[in-house]
């Protein structure tokens, strides 16, 4: 009825509704449980009857009764938390939802009384007035009801509008934005255990443990921030350690605690509570609070460090990969425009057109695709099928050159990194064809499923003294090997075989 409408009624997550949900619905799970199984507590009502002359029931003097209020308080809190306080928020249907929760709390605070009645029917009869009675089990409904369902209010509204308004708080804006998560998520972790603990422990009865649950918890959070977000930051910058860490947040402790025992002693005639739980803090600020923020730090602090080099890391590597890209481009495009020469000199305008249709939709993949991060692998074979078709026309009047080509023809969705390919084709036609020798280039690219199988095998010739070449080593494999790295890593198998007649290189790329 409640809970699964939390998409219309809050602008929270659905995943925090359902964990707000699940959470509260194992807590009462687990009440109900404990109620099944609990002999004490019902052993105790059993002889405070009997010393009483009044005749006791396990399962009407304490077993539906304390079914009955633990499934009241679990249904007002879904009532209040996922329905009337969200359109409260939002300022939908004010007044109604005002007067829903007034129902609810009016109604819980009366039926809560009707329950202790039979849980409690001994306190009416040690009373002398039974009406006196009824008075004093009304005043502790009321006031258990009224503080608990004013908590289930303040966490339902503060779940709505919590990181609104700390985003308004002033000083909190000169810190990173995650400090306002932060801060939200500890203060609703402390509403929630207030609560849990409202529903044990009576206000009334239990006054020393809610008063020091409602001191401690919030000066121990706000001491964590203030110690990772102002302290230990100074204190870093002027290199100091964590002695001097320790002993300064001992001292502001003690400080802390004597400011709120002069805010406080008004309070003190009511008990040791308040200073119980001012010693009891103090403690956790020194023992609990400070070693805590310490470590919380050192972890941020190196998390962020390591990021940051993470970072620089990798744009070293896009500018490394850049750089390869831009040195692959113009060396391919020199050689292709001299093939282009050579074969305009030795041939009519039909070839040479032919050379330069295919040189223009290469140079058309180079500026349109080539500056993108994955192309389809189809695209890229039509790329190296022109450069062949040029290098054949170079090559076509030598019946000393053969070259073998067989690529598949890709008809599959797979996606390869632009120009990844051509300098293994490229370095081939660079040094293993001869104009003057017998020479051979053979080439197969196939693929099963997502992975590519690529061989190139070319000849091997002894190059003349004044071939420019001679010296050099393209930089085609070398950029290709670090694409690889950068690009495929632990994805590819890359082999290069020479021998003194031949060259070989085979790789296996998983593209999936």
């Amino acid at each position: 009825m409640i809970i699964l409408s939390g998409e219309e009624t809050a602008p929270k997550t659905k995943n925090i509704n359902q964990l707000e949900f699940w959470i509260s619905t194992t807590l009462y799970i687990l009440a109900i449980i404990g109620i099944c199984t609990s002999t004490s507590y019902g052993t105790g009502n059993a002889y405070r009857f009997i010393d009483n002359h009044i005749e006791y029931s396990r399962l009407i003097n304490f077993f539906l009764p304390e079914t009955f209020k633990v499934s009241l308080l679990y249904i007002s809190f879904l009532l209040i938390n996922f329905c009337f306080m969200p359109h409260l928020a939002k300022k939908n249907n004010v007044l109604l939802n005002v007067i829903l929760t007034v129902l609810i709390t009016g109604f819980s605070i009366v039926a809560w009384m009707v329950a202790n009645t039979y849980a409690q029917a001994d306190r009416l009869v040690e009373e002398n007035d039974i009406h006196h009675g009824y008075d004093i089990l009304f005043g502790e409904a009321f006031t258990y009801i009224f503080l608990l369902y004013l908590l289930f209010n303040i966490y339902a509204y503060f779940s709505e509008k919590g990181m609104v308004l700390l985003e308004k708080v002033p000083f909190l804006k000169q810190y990173n934005s995650s400090i306002i998560h932060e801060i939200f998520t500890s203060i609703k972790i402390w509403l929630i255990t207030l609560m849990v603990f409202a529903v044990v422990f009576s206000p009334t009865r239990d006054y020393e443990f809610v008063v020091i649950w409602l001191i401690a918890p919030p000066v121990n959070i706000i001491f964590t921030f203030f110690s990772i977000y102002y302290i230990i930051p100074n204190l870093r910058k002027t290199n100091k350690g964590f002695g001097r860490y320790f002993w300064g947040n001992v001292a502001l402790a003690i400080m802390i605690c004597l400011l709120l025992l002069l805010l406080l002693v008004g309070f003190m005639r009511n008990g040791p509570a308040i200073p119980i739980a001012l010693i009891l803090t103090s403690i956790c600020m020194v023992c609990v609070a400070t070693p805590f923020a310490w470590y919380i730090y050192k972890n941020k602090f190196e998390k962020q460090t390591e990021i940051q080099m993470l970072k620089t890391e990798l744009g070293k590597s896009d500018a490394n990969l850049n750089f390869l890209k831009s040195q692959i481009n113009p060396h391919f495009l020199f050689n292709a425009l001299n093939t282009l020469f050579g074969t305009a000199l030795q041939e009519n305008a039909e070839r040479t057109g032919e050379g330069i249709q295919k040189l223009g939709d290469m140079m058309r993949f180079m500026l349109h695709e080539n500056t993108q991060d994955k192309i389809s692998l189809t695209r890229e074979v039509e790329y190296l099928n022109n450069y062949i078709d040029l290098q054949k026309l170079r090559t076509s009047r030598s019946a000393d050159i053969r070259i073998d080509s067989h690529i598949e023809e890709q008809l599959n969705n797979l996606q390869i990194t632009p120009m990844l390919l051509i300098p293994f084709i490229e370095n081939a036609f660079k040094h293993g064809i001869s104009l003057q020798q017998p020479s051979y280039i053979k080439m197969t690219l196939q693929t099963k499923e997502a992975t590519l199988f690529f061989d190139v095998s070319n000849s091997i010739y002894i190059k003349a003294d004044n071939d420019p070449e001679k010296l050099k080593s393209g930089i085609g494999l070398e950029n290709v090997k670090q694409r690889l790295a950068l690009l495929y890593p632990g994805k590819h198998e890359l082999i290069i075989r020479e021998s003194a007649n031949e060259f070989f290189v085979h790789l296996t790329l998983q593209l999936g």
